[in-house]
């Protein structure tokens, strides 16, 4: 699959994540096959105004590429001088956030605010379209209410202003990340435009990605929250295509795995920073495995790297001989997983 110039490697993709999709966090989706990672929204005010913390939002390393960032703003002058930021740090993708349902978010003009704006959102597209000469794409969800009306203006505008991929969510903006998608807002993008659309919402397991292809036509596939402690999904989602089975994850994959971002996140944020985030976020990767909830209860208050990976060796330990080498989960006698 092409975006403008850029010839991706596959057609799954990690769809930014505010605070998680940080630059560890896509290394991992990297190494599990993901074609293109996106990384959290960034505030184009914030690079303006020369802001160290946003700035430091744009590092980025050879092994994650390509990159997308993604970038949200109101302003068209202050968008095109972040985005000429953006590219001048190395991002092989603009992406400008049209989906963001957060409320601080949608006061200030930003995110599917801009949806109900097409005046605003074109001014925005023509002024960034201008400033830059990487590829640009934008985010966008179904709009302020179920017609889908306005997703479809908006991808039609975009065309018109140079845009080369558009990302569907086709949820309102009322329904945050409740109820269900509509694919069929995806399907009828795909049919109103010439440009790639990429698919996304409600992907849950691969069978999801699969079928959401067949039912839309959609060029790409983009995954969020069901790649958080989940990265293995998107070569689980590239095997489904190619028709073979989907194979579960390994448990020493799974051990490598969690190592690694908890390695990465000391050395991109530091140990104190970084052990404060995986109290929480090495959770994510042993859901649904025996005994889950003991682990996440024994790293709660996790202050260096050594104490993290002793508690995850001995959490490992205690259940090799209930998980198969394979992955597949075996509750022990009596007991449930979680």
């Amino acid at each position: 699959m092409k975006i403008g110039s850029l010839q991706l490697k596959n057609i799954t993709i990690l769809a930014p994540l505010a605070g998680i999709t940080n630059l560890p966090f896509r290394i991992l989706a990297k190494e599990a096959g993901c074609g293109l990672v996106c990384s959290e929204m960034v505030s184009a005010n914030g690079l303006a105004y020369q802001s160290k913390k946003t700035y430091k939002m744009l590092d980025s390393v050879a092994e994650e590429k390509p990159l997308s960032l993604q970038m949200f703003g109101a302003d068209p002058s202050i968008m095109a001088e972040a985005a000429a930021m953006v590219q001048a740090s190395g991002a092989d993708i603009l992406d400008i956030n049209f989906g963001c349902s957060v409320k601080k978010v949608v006061k200030t003009g930003a995110g599917v605010a801009l949806m109900r704006e097409p005046e605003r959102a074109e001014a925005i597209l023509r002024a960034v379209r201008k400033a830059v000469s990487i590829p640009l794409t934008i985010k966008i969800r179904t709009g302020w209410d179920r017609s889908g009306d306005q997703a479809s203006r908006i991808a039609r505008l975009a065309e018109a202003c140079g845009v080369d991929a558009i990302a569907v969510h086709p949820r309102t903006a009322p329904q945050g990340f409740s109820g269900h998608a509509d694919w069929s807002v995806i399907a009828r993008i795909k049919a109103a435009i010439s440009i790639p659309v990429v698919g996304n919402g409600d992907i849950v397991v691969p069978e999801d990605a699969h079928n959401m292809l067949e039912q839309t036509g959609c060029d790409a596939i983009m995954i969020g929250r069901a790649a958080i402690g989940n990265p293995w999904i998107f070569s689980q989602v590239l095997s489904l295509i190619r028709g073979e089975d989907v194979a579960p994850v390994a448990l020493s994959l799974r051990h490598q795995t969690i190592i690694r971002y908890l390695e990465a996140s000391v050395r991109h944020i530091g140990e104190e920073h970084a052990c404060r985030m995986m109290r929480s976020r090495l959770g994510w990767f042993v859901k649904g495995l025996p005994n889950s909830s003991r682990f996440r209860e024994s790293i709660k208050r996790i202050a260096s790297e050594k104490e993290a990976k002793e508690r995850l060796a001995q959490y490992m330990q205690s259940i090799k001989f209930v998980v198969p080498p394979s992955g597949g989960v075996t509750p022990p006698e009596g007991g449930t997983t979680n």
